[in-house]
């Protein structure tokens, strides 16, 4: 089974990451949490970038804060496919650090960003790839959509 890694810089992004974690475990995809700082663990970093692909993760959901360095870095390490969350911390400048520091990457290290605190989405962005080459996630996938189509139907008829 192929397995998604959601990171964090801290634990104070935790929150913040839980919407990917919950939606991931939702589409029975099975998921490694783990607190890696760029700043405060770097070794730890450079591990965890060159060696996920090692341990069957297919695509890593990276959230950070403040300076974000932690979705590039990794993005810059590893081979699989990074999904940036910019996470609006304490120290933040109101998310605007985070998000242009994971949106602006260098051409040749890319990363897939999602808006301020978007963890669902690049929840729902790690599944996609992964149903791209896997039908059971795929079809799950397109029932997901299908609910959320529903529930605009019976939004509108409610009105």
């Amino acid at each position: 089974m192929s397995k998604v890694g959601v990171i964090m810089g801290s634990k104070s992004d935790l929150p913040v990451m839980q919407d990917a974690i919950d939606v991931l475990k939702g589409f029975d995809i099975e998921v490694e949490v783990d607190i890696v700082s760029a700043h405060r663990t770097p070794d730890k970093l450079f591990d965890y970038g060159k060696n996920a692909h090692k341990r069957g993760i297919k695509v890593i959901v990276a959230g950070a804060g403040g300076a974000a360095h932690l979705p590039g870095m990794v993005a810059s390490l590893s081979p699989l496919p990074v999904i940036g969350v910019p996470v609006k911390s304490s120290n933040s400048i109101d998310g605007w650090d985070s998000v242009l520091s994971i949106l602006q990457m260098p051409g040749g290290v890319p990363v897939a960003t999602v808006a301020l605190n978007g963890a669902k989405n690049a929840g729902i962005l790690a599944a996609q790839i992964l149903g791209s080459g896997d039908q059971c996630v795929l079809d799950k996938i397109i029932v997901y959509k299908e609910g959320l189509k529903v529930k605009v139907i019976d939004s509108a008829k409610n009105l």
